[in-house]
């Protein structure tokens, strides 16, 4: 165990790369992992990047033969999801950039993911092949059309088998319902609609339907000049299918059921902690917005990112949060420099474990912080190429803010803001996890003695 720490991660496994040769050389801005998102159960790994491209690891069987790799993750499909637009009407360049991506629960041997840019969400079937049809009466093996004359007798076609094949193929595109850029997607629990929010709407959709959704929130003012807010993560409850929260950049949760009007412009419950004024600045209307929100497993509580911290809120109690913690609280003497060089303007996520008692984020100098809240301990890790060799255990890190720095601790002058964890995921039953660092992804699972 690492300290006390219980099961938490420390066992390096594997790391993937998302681009062959080292992080230095040939990166570019396409290369770097926007969204990282493990499947229902856990055997596959979903990663977007700027690029536009999807790639998907799968986890092996384990081996009698080799039994230290104990599944590892390898690639399993790479498509291209989004390609770069242009709103002529607008005049308006659409990023391919992959924000996010959501599984859906699998209920035949395919796979289905959403993923989402600025503007527009598809639905993607992954399916294996490892068939094929030969003995067209029509059509020569090369499908070239044969000469009607030449076809003397009636052939039944077969099924021969092939090597593996697995491909990707859109199934439904879901375009033109956003004015502004979309930041979430979430799946309801009826496994029949789901959502996709902006800075200013969040839209219902059926799976079904591609050229209609229904407005569910629109906080957009008549006088924009009146915009005090915008709308910065959404999330459908996991048991619940009428309910569902959205964050904003005032640092409020608001929590919504859709059972009491078609427009959800009134919440059910308002979640929002008072200001310290000792704590007063002029940074703190920025470093207050929310950058995502979780909703527990159990659908109990809420977790919430903002730039500093990260915070449980329970879902009977909106006065405040239960529990706070402190990401890197070292950085608050920092933040004049942080908003110079727009830093502070990062937007980390956080996650839960399967079980609800461990949570991650990201932090910078490609640091990950996780806090275990049954016993209240916290512990600082590093996802880098130098200290990450498989199977080896991962050291907890220290940051120094004070003028004596101790031999295993890194002052927090000389962090690299360049380098930040962004994106992270937990598998939803074990003690693996995926934190996406610039352009690599790395994969950790707890010590097995």
């Amino acid at each position: 165990c690492l300290a006390g720490f219980g099961s938490l991660i420390q066992d390096v496994l594997w790391c993937f790369s998302q681009v062959k040769g080292t992080i230095d050389i040939g990166v570019t801005e396409a290369d770097i992992i926007s969204t990282v998102e493990f499947n229902h159960t856990g055997e596959l790994l979903a990663t977007g990047d700027k690029g536009g491209r999807v790639v998907i690891f799968q986890r092996e069987q384990e081996s009698k033969n080799q039994p230290h790799r104990r599944g590892e993750y390898n690639v399993y499909s790479t498509f291209q999801s989004h390609e770069p637009e242009f709103d002529y009407l607008k005049s308006l360049e659409i990023e391919e950039k992959i924000n996010k991506i959501r599984w859906l629960p699998q209920q035949n041997a395919a796979y289905f993911l959403l993923s989402t840019n600025d503007k527009t969400v598809k639905l993607w079937k992954v399916s294996e092949r490892d068939k094929r049809p030969e003995g067209y009466n029509l059509k020569d093996e090369d499908g070239r059309l044969r000469d009607p004359s030449m076809i003397t007798m009636l052939r039944v076609p077969v099924l021969r088998p092939m090597d593996l094949m697995v491909e990707a193929t859109p199934r439904r595109v879901f375009a033109n319902a956003h004015t502004y850029h979309i930041n979430s997607i979430s799946v309801n629990s009826d496994y029949e609609t789901y959502m996709s929010a902006d800075d200013l709407r969040i839209n219902l959709w059926n799976f079904e339907i591609t050229n209609q959704s229904f407005n569910i929130v629109d906080i957009k003012p008549a006088n924009m000049e009146e915009l005090t807010e915008v709308i910065t993560a959404a999330e459908f409850h996991p048991h619940h299918c009428n309910t569902f929260v959205y964050s904003s950049s005032k640092g409020t949760i608001r929590l919504c059921d859709m059972r009491t009007a078609a427009l959800c412009d009134r919440h059910a419950k308002f979640f929002e902690e008072p200001e310290d004024p000792s704590n007063r600045s002029f940074f703190s209307e920025i470093i207050s917005s929310i950058s995502d929100v979780k909703f527990s497993h159990s659908g109990r509580y809420i977790m919430t990112r903002d730039y500093l911290t990260v915070k449980v809120w329970d879902l009977n109690m909106e006065n405040r949060p239960i529990e706070t913690y402190q990401v890197h609280d070292y950085l608050r003497s920092k933040l004049c420099s942080l908003y110079e060089n727009d830093c502070i303007f990062d937007k980390f996520e956080c996650v839960w474990n399967g079980s609800d008692s461990v949570i991650m984020t990201g932090s910078y100098n490609n640091f990950f912080r996780m806090f275990d809240r049954n016993t209240k301990r916290d512990v600082t890790l590093e996802a880098s190429r130098e200290n990450s060799k498989p199977r080896a255990i991962l050291k907890p890190r220290k940051v120094c803010v004070g003028g004596k720095r101790r031999k295993d601790e890194i002052s927090v002058d000389s962090l690299d803001f360049s380098k930040k964890i962004l994106h992270t995921a937990w598998h939803p039953s074990e003690n693996i996890i995926a934190v996406a660092a610039t352009n690599n992804l790395y994969i950790f699972q707890d010590k097995v003695n």
